[in-house]
Protein backbone atom coordinates (compact mmCIF):
# COMPACT_ATOMS: atom_id res chain seq x y z
CA UNK A 1 0.00 0.00 0.00
CA UNK A 2 2.64 2.41 1.03
CA UNK A 3 4.27 1.89 -2.16
CA UNK A 4 2.13 2.36 -4.54
CA UNK A 5 0.92 5.60 -2.99
CA UNK A 6 4.86 6.52 -3.10
CA UNK A 7 4.68 5.68 -7.25
CA UNK A 8 1.47 7.70 -7.30
CA UNK A 9 2.93 10.73 -5.96
CA UNK A 10 5.83 10.14 -8.10
CA UNK A 11 3.86 10.47 -10.98
CA UNK A 12 2.12 13.20 -9.71
CA UNK A 13 5.12 15.19 -9.24
CA UNK A 14 6.54 14.48 -12.51
CA UNK A 15 3.45 16.02 -14.41
CA UNK A 16 3.45 19.06 -12.28
CA UNK A 17 4.69 22.36 -13.90
CA UNK A 18 7.63 24.51 -12.05
CA UNK A 19 8.18 24.61 -9.04
CA UNK A 20 8.62 21.09 -9.17
CA UNK A 21 8.41 19.01 -6.55
CA UNK A 22 11.53 17.50 -5.16
CA UNK A 23 10.93 14.42 -3.35
CA UNK A 24 13.41 14.25 0.21
CA UNK A 25 15.37 11.98 1.97
CA UNK A 26 12.78 12.32 4.75
CA UNK A 27 10.05 11.31 2.21
CA UNK A 28 8.78 14.68 2.06
CA UNK A 29 8.46 16.77 -1.24
CA UNK A 30 10.22 20.46 -1.59
CA UNK A 31 9.07 23.26 -3.81
CA UNK A 32 11.40 25.99 -4.14
CA UNK A 33 9.76 29.59 -5.62
CA UNK A 34 11.66 32.75 -5.87
CA UNK A 35 10.12 35.74 -4.11
CA UNK A 36 11.29 39.55 -4.28
CA UNK A 37 15.04 37.99 -5.19
CA UNK A 38 15.00 35.39 -2.49
CA UNK A 39 14.46 31.29 -2.50
CA UNK A 40 11.60 30.34 -0.43
CA UNK A 41 11.54 26.71 0.32
CA UNK A 42 7.75 24.39 0.88
CA UNK A 43 8.04 21.25 2.19
CA UNK A 44 5.24 18.77 2.42
CA UNK A 45 4.28 15.23 2.71
CA UNK A 46 3.02 15.29 -0.42
CA UNK A 47 4.01 16.71 -3.76
CA UNK A 48 0.92 18.34 -4.85
CA UNK A 49 0.33 20.36 -1.28
CA UNK A 50 3.58 21.19 -1.80
CA UNK A 51 3.34 22.34 -6.03
CA UNK A 52 0.00 24.73 -4.28
CA UNK A 53 1.83 26.48 -1.66
CA UNK A 54 4.71 27.61 -3.30
CA UNK A 55 2.80 28.43 -6.02
CA UNK A 56 0.15 30.84 -3.56
CA UNK A 57 3.61 32.30 -2.12
CA UNK A 58 4.61 33.60 -5.42
CA UNK A 59 1.01 34.74 -6.37
CA UNK A 60 1.22 36.68 -2.76
CA UNK A 61 -2.11 34.87 -1.85
CA UNK A 62 -0.39 32.90 0.83
CA UNK A 63 1.95 34.75 3.65
CA UNK A 64 5.61 33.48 3.20
CA UNK A 65 6.50 30.54 5.17
CA UNK A 66 10.03 29.49 6.84
CA UNK A 67 11.76 26.55 4.96
CA UNK A 68 13.03 24.52 7.44
CA UNK A 69 17.17 26.05 6.94
CA UNK A 70 15.32 29.11 9.21
CA UNK A 71 12.97 27.55 11.59
CA UNK A 72 13.21 27.03 14.85
CA UNK A 73 11.92 24.08 16.84
CA UNK A 74 8.82 26.26 18.36
CA UNK A 75 8.43 26.53 14.50
CA UNK A 76 8.74 23.08 13.30
CA UNK A 77 6.28 22.28 16.46
CA UNK A 78 3.88 24.31 15.46
CA UNK A 79 3.71 22.71 11.60
CA UNK A 80 3.87 19.74 13.11
CA UNK A 81 0.14 19.87 14.82
CA UNK A 82 -0.72 22.10 12.56
CA UNK A 83 -0.28 19.48 9.54
CA UNK A 84 -1.86 16.49 11.92
CA UNK A 85 -5.13 18.79 12.70
CA UNK A 86 -7.29 16.87 10.96
CA UNK A 87 -6.61 13.44 11.39
CA UNK A 88 -5.62 13.73 15.20
CA UNK A 89 -8.07 13.75 18.08
CA UNK A 90 -9.22 17.55 19.58
CA UNK A 91 -8.27 16.31 22.85
CA UNK A 92 -4.43 15.10 21.33
CA UNK A 93 -4.41 18.15 19.73
CA UNK A 94 -5.11 20.34 22.74
CA UNK A 95 -2.83 18.70 24.49
CA UNK A 96 0.18 18.89 22.19
CA UNK A 97 -0.20 22.67 22.41
CA UNK A 98 -0.50 22.63 26.14
CA UNK A 99 2.77 21.16 26.05
CA UNK A 100 4.50 23.35 23.35
CA UNK A 101 3.26 26.10 25.86
CA UNK A 102 4.52 24.66 29.10
CA UNK A 103 7.44 21.88 29.15
CA UNK A 104 8.98 22.37 25.33
CA UNK A 105 9.16 25.82 26.04
CA UNK A 106 12.58 26.13 26.94
CA UNK A 107 13.95 24.69 23.82
CA UNK A 108 11.80 26.13 21.17
CA UNK A 109 13.63 29.27 20.66
CA UNK A 110 16.91 26.86 19.30
CA UNK A 111 17.46 27.13 15.52
CA UNK A 112 16.04 23.71 14.03
CA UNK A 113 19.12 23.38 12.29
CA UNK A 114 21.98 23.50 15.22
CA UNK A 115 19.92 20.66 17.29
CA UNK A 116 21.82 17.59 18.00
CA UNK A 117 21.49 14.45 20.09
CA UNK A 118 23.23 15.56 22.71
CA UNK A 119 20.81 18.82 23.05
CA UNK A 120 17.80 16.78 22.94
CA UNK A 121 19.28 13.96 25.77
CA UNK A 122 19.63 16.97 27.70
CA UNK A 123 16.57 18.31 27.79
CA UNK A 124 14.51 15.17 28.59
CA UNK A 125 17.01 14.52 31.45
CA UNK A 126 15.83 17.95 32.98
CA UNK A 127 12.27 17.28 32.31
CA UNK A 128 12.69 14.02 33.71
CA UNK A 129 13.37 15.49 36.99
CA UNK A 130 10.00 17.25 36.95
CA UNK A 131 7.61 15.13 34.96
CA UNK A 132 6.38 11.58 35.41
CA UNK A 133 8.61 8.83 32.80
CA UNK A 134 4.69 8.96 30.96
CA UNK A 135 4.30 12.67 30.48
CA UNK A 136 8.25 13.08 29.51
CA UNK A 137 7.85 10.34 26.60
CA UNK A 138 5.18 11.81 24.97
CA UNK A 139 6.99 15.31 25.42
CA UNK A 140 10.03 13.49 23.48
CA UNK A 141 7.34 11.89 21.16
CA UNK A 142 6.25 15.24 19.81
CA UNK A 143 9.48 16.95 19.68
CA UNK A 144 11.03 13.98 17.89
CA UNK A 145 8.44 13.68 15.36
CA UNK A 146 8.61 17.60 14.37
CA UNK A 147 12.68 17.19 14.08
CA UNK A 148 12.01 14.03 11.77
CA UNK A 149 9.54 15.92 9.59
CA UNK A 150 11.50 18.73 8.78
CA UNK A 151 15.62 17.32 9.51
CA UNK A 152 14.82 13.56 8.39
CA UNK A 153 18.46 13.25 8.25
CA UNK A 154 18.82 14.09 12.34
CA UNK A 155 18.14 10.42 13.77
CA UNK A 156 17.31 10.42 17.22
CA UNK A 157 18.27 7.67 20.09
CA UNK A 158 17.43 9.38 22.87
CA UNK A 159 17.45 7.45 25.80
CA UNK A 160 14.34 7.72 28.29
CA UNK A 161 13.05 6.95 31.86
CA UNK A 162 12.34 4.09 33.01
CA UNK A 163 8.81 3.20 32.05
CA UNK A 164 6.73 3.02 35.88
CA UNK A 165 4.90 -0.25 36.79
CA UNK A 166 1.25 1.22 37.32
CA UNK A 167 -0.76 -0.53 39.39
CA UNK A 168 -4.74 -0.53 38.22
CA UNK A 169 -7.20 0.02 40.74
CA UNK A 170 -9.75 -2.22 40.51
CA UNK A 171 -12.83 -1.71 42.59
CA UNK A 172 -14.23 -4.33 44.91
CA UNK A 173 -17.60 -5.50 44.21
CA UNK A 174 -18.69 -4.97 47.97
CA UNK A 175 -17.76 -0.87 47.20
CA UNK A 176 -19.67 -1.08 43.51
CA UNK A 177 -22.97 -2.95 45.40
CA UNK A 178 -22.69 0.16 47.93
CA UNK A 179 -21.93 2.77 45.45
CA UNK A 180 -24.84 1.71 43.09
CA UNK A 181 -27.20 1.58 46.12
CA UNK A 182 -26.30 5.42 46.83
CA UNK A 183 -26.98 5.82 43.18
CA UNK A 184 -30.21 4.79 42.98
CA UNK A 185 -32.61 7.31 41.93
CA UNK A 186 -30.06 10.11 40.95
CA UNK A 187 -29.12 11.26 37.65
CA UNK A 188 -25.58 9.74 38.34
CA UNK A 189 -27.19 6.46 38.44
CA UNK A 190 -27.39 5.79 34.55
CA UNK A 191 -23.81 7.12 33.49
CA UNK A 192 -22.19 4.93 36.52
CA UNK A 193 -23.52 1.82 34.95
CA UNK A 194 -22.77 2.29 31.64
CA UNK A 195 -19.39 1.92 32.83
CA UNK A 196 -19.90 -1.05 35.46
CA UNK A 197 -21.99 -2.92 33.39
CA UNK A 198 -21.54 -2.23 30.26
CA UNK A 199 -17.79 -0.75 29.84
CA UNK A 200 -18.18 2.72 28.41
CA UNK A 201 -15.31 4.99 28.43
CA UNK A 202 -16.27 8.48 30.25
CA UNK A 203 -15.89 10.23 26.32
CA UNK A 204 -18.04 7.58 25.29
CA UNK A 205 -20.76 8.17 27.70
CA UNK A 206 -20.71 11.95 27.21
CA UNK A 207 -21.25 11.37 23.76
CA UNK A 208 -24.04 9.07 23.99
CA UNK A 209 -27.21 10.50 21.70
CA UNK A 210 -30.59 8.97 21.57
CA UNK A 211 -30.40 7.58 18.13
CA UNK A 212 -27.70 5.65 19.79
CA UNK A 213 -30.56 3.38 21.38
CA UNK A 214 -31.14 1.10 17.97
CA UNK A 215 -33.78 -1.52 19.34
CA UNK A 216 -32.07 -3.64 22.21
CA UNK A 217 -28.65 -2.42 21.19
CA UNK A 218 -26.52 0.59 22.59
CA UNK A 219 -24.36 1.83 19.06
CA UNK A 220 -20.85 3.45 20.80
CA UNK A 221 -20.27 5.33 17.77
CA UNK A 222 -18.81 8.78 19.33
CA UNK A 223 -16.90 10.27 21.88
CA UNK A 224 -17.34 13.18 23.74
CA UNK A 225 -13.81 14.58 24.10
CA UNK A 226 -12.07 18.04 25.57
CA UNK A 227 -10.88 20.19 22.84
CA UNK A 228 -9.19 23.75 22.63
CA UNK A 229 -12.94 25.49 22.77
CA UNK A 230 -14.55 23.33 24.88
CA UNK A 231 -16.61 19.42 24.24
CA UNK A 232 -16.09 17.98 20.77
CA UNK A 233 -17.56 15.47 19.29
CA UNK A 234 -15.23 12.56 17.94
CA UNK A 235 -16.32 8.99 15.51
CA UNK A 236 -14.98 6.18 17.03
CA UNK A 237 -10.96 5.85 16.17
CA UNK A 238 -11.09 2.69 15.02
CA UNK A 239 -13.45 -0.20 13.75
CA UNK A 240 -13.19 -2.17 17.00
CA UNK A 241 -14.55 1.12 19.01
CA UNK A 242 -17.55 1.66 17.14
CA UNK A 243 -19.44 -1.29 18.38
CA UNK A 244 -23.21 -2.72 19.60
CA UNK A 245 -23.75 -3.98 23.37
CA UNK A 246 -26.82 -5.61 24.51
CA UNK A 247 -28.80 -3.14 26.75
CA UNK A 248 -29.13 -4.61 30.08
CA UNK A 249 -33.32 -4.58 31.16
CA UNK A 250 -32.39 -2.36 34.42
CA UNK A 251 -30.46 0.20 32.01
CA UNK A 252 -32.72 0.05 29.48
CA UNK A 253 -35.58 0.69 31.95
CA UNK A 254 -33.54 3.61 33.50
CA UNK A 255 -33.10 5.22 30.03
CA UNK A 256 -36.94 5.07 29.49
CA UNK A 257 -36.86 7.01 32.73
CA UNK A 258 -34.28 10.12 31.74
CA UNK A 259 -35.77 13.24 30.48
CA UNK A 260 -35.12 14.11 26.71
CA UNK A 261 -33.56 17.74 27.46
CA UNK A 262 -31.91 17.72 24.09
CA UNK A 263 -30.12 15.01 21.69
CA UNK A 264 -27.45 13.77 24.30
CA UNK A 265 -28.70 11.16 27.02
CA UNK A 266 -25.62 11.95 29.74
CA UNK A 267 -25.30 15.33 30.59
CA UNK A 268 -22.18 15.62 32.66
CA UNK A 269 -18.30 16.81 32.10
CA UNK A 270 -15.71 14.75 32.57
CA UNK A 271 -14.48 16.21 35.39
CA UNK A 272 -18.07 16.19 37.29
CA UNK A 273 -17.98 12.98 36.64
CA UNK A 274 -14.68 12.56 38.28
CA UNK A 275 -15.59 14.52 41.11
CA UNK A 276 -18.74 12.81 41.61
CA UNK A 277 -17.07 9.69 42.23
CA UNK A 278 -14.59 11.01 44.08
CA UNK A 279 -16.92 12.69 46.56
CA UNK A 280 -19.28 9.19 46.97
CA UNK A 281 -16.01 7.65 48.25
CA UNK A 282 -15.14 10.13 50.10
CA UNK A 283 -18.40 10.56 52.11
CA UNK A 284 -18.50 6.91 52.38
CA UNK A 285 -15.51 5.88 53.50
CA UNK A 286 -14.66 3.71 50.11
CA UNK A 287 -10.81 3.83 49.02
CA UNK A 288 -10.47 6.32 46.47
CA UNK A 289 -10.70 5.05 42.69
CA UNK A 290 -11.03 6.80 39.45
CA UNK A 291 -14.45 6.69 37.45
CA UNK A 292 -12.32 5.37 34.39
CA UNK A 293 -11.77 2.11 36.85
CA UNK A 294 -15.19 1.45 36.83
CA UNK A 295 -14.18 0.47 32.82
CA UNK A 296 -11.65 -1.93 34.52
CA UNK A 297 -14.04 -2.91 37.45
CA UNK A 298 -15.86 -4.60 34.02
CA UNK A 299 -12.84 -5.65 32.05
CA UNK A 300 -11.76 -7.61 35.19
CA UNK A 301 -15.22 -9.42 35.90
CA UNK A 302 -15.38 -10.40 32.32
CA UNK A 303 -11.86 -12.43 32.86
CA UNK A 304 -12.83 -13.31 35.83
CA UNK A 305 -15.61 -15.32 34.96
CA UNK A 306 -14.22 -16.82 31.70
CA UNK A 307 -15.17 -14.64 28.65
CA UNK A 308 -12.71 -14.92 26.27
CA UNK A 309 -9.97 -12.56 25.47
CA UNK A 310 -11.83 -12.27 21.99
CA UNK A 311 -15.17 -11.05 23.13
CA UNK A 312 -14.11 -9.04 25.62
CA UNK A 313 -11.94 -7.24 22.89
CA UNK A 314 -14.95 -7.18 21.26
CA UNK A 315 -17.12 -5.78 24.12
CA UNK A 316 -14.56 -2.63 25.31
CA UNK A 317 -13.88 -1.61 21.86
CA UNK A 318 -10.38 -2.29 21.78
CA UNK A 319 -8.27 -2.87 18.46
CA UNK A 320 -6.20 -5.75 19.50
CA UNK A 321 -5.68 -8.15 22.93
CA UNK A 322 -2.43 -5.77 23.91
CA UNK A 323 -4.12 -3.24 26.09
CA UNK A 324 -6.43 -6.15 27.63
CA UNK A 325 -3.55 -8.07 28.59
CA UNK A 326 -1.69 -5.32 29.49
CA UNK A 327 -3.47 -3.09 31.35
CA UNK A 328 -7.18 -5.13 32.17
CA UNK A 329 -5.60 -8.62 33.41
CA UNK A 330 -5.77 -8.46 36.74
CA UNK A 331 -7.58 -10.66 39.37
CA UNK A 332 -10.28 -8.88 41.74
CA UNK A 333 -9.07 -9.60 45.28
CA UNK A 334 -12.18 -11.46 45.96
CA UNK A 335 -11.39 -14.09 43.59
CA UNK A 336 -8.46 -14.47 44.94
CA UNK A 337 -9.47 -14.92 47.57
CA UNK A 338 -12.24 -17.44 46.45
CA UNK A 339 -9.35 -19.71 44.48
CA UNK A 340 -6.83 -19.78 47.61
CA UNK A 341 -9.96 -21.03 49.81
CA UNK A 342 -10.57 -24.23 47.50
CA UNK A 343 -6.83 -24.85 46.79
CA UNK A 344 -6.38 -24.76 51.19
CA UNK A 345 -9.56 -26.62 51.36
CA UNK A 346 -8.22 -29.61 49.01
CA UNK A 347 -4.98 -29.99 51.22
CA UNK A 348 -6.83 -30.23 54.30
CA UNK A 349 -9.21 -32.75 53.32
CA UNK A 350 -6.34 -34.80 51.29
CA UNK A 351 -3.91 -33.82 54.02
CA UNK A 352 -6.40 -34.55 57.06
CA UNK A 353 -4.30 -31.40 58.51
CA UNK A 354 -7.88 -30.71 60.58
CA UNK A 355 -8.18 -27.12 59.41
CA UNK A 356 -10.84 -25.80 57.60
CA UNK A 357 -11.86 -22.54 55.53
CA UNK A 358 -14.37 -20.55 57.14
CA UNK A 359 -16.71 -21.10 54.69
CA UNK A 360 -16.84 -24.64 55.27
CA UNK A 361 -16.94 -23.95 58.97
CA UNK A 362 -20.14 -22.10 58.80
Amino acid sequence: MGNRKLNKQREIAAKLSRPKPIELPSGNWRCQVMVRGKRVEVVETDPQTAHAKALAIKAGLLEEEKSPANMTVGDAIDRYIESKDAVLSPSTIRGYKSMRQTVLAPICSQPLQTMTQETVQRFVNSVAKKHSPKYTANAHGLLSAAVKLYRGKLQLITTLPQKEKKEIRIPETKDIQFLVEKAKGTRFELPFLLAVWMGLRTSEIRGLTWDSIEGDMLHIKQAMVEGEDGPVIKLAKTYSGDRKIKIPEYIRQLLEDTPRKDEYIVHYSRNALYNHLRRMCQRYGIPHFRFHDLRHYHASVMLSVGVPDKYAMERMGHASAHMLKRVYQHTMKEKTEEITEQVDDFFNSKLHTGFHTKENES
